[in-house]
């Protein structure tokens, strides 16, 4: 029998986190230059629309059919096209419509391949993008989201990690955070640096934007989170409450980090040290205790805002700090799971500083290194060989006139227009040609 309370939860939690994605635009958008800002967004919006048909044709049954082999696939075959699930009544989690665990997990993965795209900000060719999104979320996502995230019941058998190595990772620590910043590292080196990468300053181009976005994702985690519960019950509400301590511990720690570095807090490090905390309390929100969750999050803040400087350390150009901050924090709080997991908390689990042995460390290691190296490693091929066939970066010129009125033929601020009572925005070719005449002009 339906749960109408849980299947209402999980509803308004799946469109909670479907907006996570729009507020990811508006933040990657606000942070890049103002020619790239339209491109920017507009690889959030691309994947929205191609993972959700994707997951309706084949996603959810790989991610979710009965497995094919060691865990590590599940049946595509099985509920292609969400065959048999409208007629299903509810979930193997009972109480719950399939069609709402369907529509709760689509939003997760259109989020994962989004995050992504903020390491090659300025200089990916959207069509390529939008190819290397299906490609990626078809042999990466949707096998890394059965191995975490599907359980073995009776007559079902589910992923490796959730069921054999029993890694806790509540709501996508490995499968996401872990999984897209690993995949930015390794497109970020396949595309190379952008133009002027290390000499000329790259400062985002509207921190308002970056600010509302940070708290549309925040609003939106909560559905994350405390939905992955899959109930309106008391793990939700520990979820919750975890969330809120941990973003904010974090924001704290970021901006003391900036002060004591640099001498002042920024606004863009509030909003970064917001994701921060959002990402690394993700897989440990059911695992530990609220105060456990404030020490997981402040260490995030900090921990994160000294990792994003490992770009330039390293010579690779992570754009917007995916790899700093959902790599980073993905990491920390997975394996913070193994240290911090109080056994009172919903989960159950005994960490090492709360009575427990190394025993859930070393599965919380294993589990992060996995999914790092499998999604670093097919990113690698998938990105190597777009970019020797259609090619994936956009050429120097293209790239100092701006993406946004190449790629998209448009510019997300019309200043000309100011001064006239009639349109007079130019001709994409016009634009264009006008932009190169001026570079030459300078140069």
């Amino acid at each position: 029998m339906v749960n109408t309370g849980d299947t209402a939860w999980i509803l308004v939690s799946a469109a909670l986190v479907l907006l996570m994605t729009p507020g990811l635009a508006l933040f990657y958008g606000g942070m890049v230059r103002a020619k790239s800002v339209l491109n920017m967004m507009m690889m959030s919006f691309g994947a929205l629309a191609l993972i959700s048909v994707l997951w309706v044709l084949y996603g959810y049954s790989v991610a979710f059919g009965n497995d094919v082999g060691l865990g590590l696939l599940g049946n595509p075959g099985e509920f292609f096209g969400l065959a048999g699930l409208m007629e299903d009544t509810t979930s193997a989690d009972g109480g719950l419509p399939a069609m709402a665990f369907v529509g709760f997990q689509a939003v997760f993965a259109i989020i994962t391949v989004a995050l992504i795209s903020g390491a090659i900000a300025d200089r990916a060719k959207f069509g390529a993008w939008m190819v290397f999104a299906g490609i990626w979320a078809t042999i990466v996502y949707f096998p890394v989201a059965h191995w975490v995230f599907d359980f073995s019941l009776e007559d079902h058998v589910g992923g490796w990690i959730a069921n054999d190595l029993a890694a806790i990772d509540f709501a996508g620590g490995t499968a996401v955070h872990i999984n897209a910043g690993a995949a930015g590292l390794a497109l970020a080196l396949v595309l190379g640096k952008r133009r002027g990468f290390g000499r000329e300053a790259m400062r985002p181009h509207n921190l308002p934007l970056v600010m509302i976005g940070a708290g549309l994702l925040w609003f939106g985690w909560f559905g994350f989170n405390a939905g992955s519960a899959l109930a309106a019950n008391n793990t939700a509400a520990v979820a919750w409450v975890n969330t809120l301590a941990a973003t904010a511990a974090a924001t704290l720690g970021w901006l003391l980090v900036e002060k004591l570095r640099d001498g002042h807090s920024t606004s863009l490090g509030a909003a970064s040290g917001v994701v921060a905390g959002l990402v690394a309390i993700t897989p440990a929100c059911s695992a530990v205790s609220p105060v456990g969750a404030v020490i997981l999050g402040v260490i995030a803040g900090a921990l994160c805002a000294l990792a994003v400087g490992l770009k330039y350390r390293f010579g690779f150009d992570d754009s917007l700090d995916v790899v700093g901050v959902h790599l980073v924090g993905g990491l920390w709080g997975t394996i913070a799971v193994g240290f911090l997991a109080d056994p009172d908390a919903p989960a159950g689990v005994e960490s090492l500083l709360f009575g427990g042995s190394v025993d859930q460390l070393w599965r919380q290691v294993v589990g992060a290194l996995a999914v790092l190296v499998f999604s670093f490693v097919l990113t690698l091929v998938i990105g190597f060989v777009i970019q020797k066939t259609m090619g994936f970066r956009i050429s120097e010129e293209d790239e100092i006139t701006g993406i946004d009125t190449v790629v998209h033929a448009e510019s997300g601020y019309d200043f000309a227009s100011l001064g006239s009572s009639g349109s007079t925005a130019p001709l994409a070719g016009q634009a264009r040609a006008e932009a190169r005449n001026t570079e030459r002009t300078l140069a």
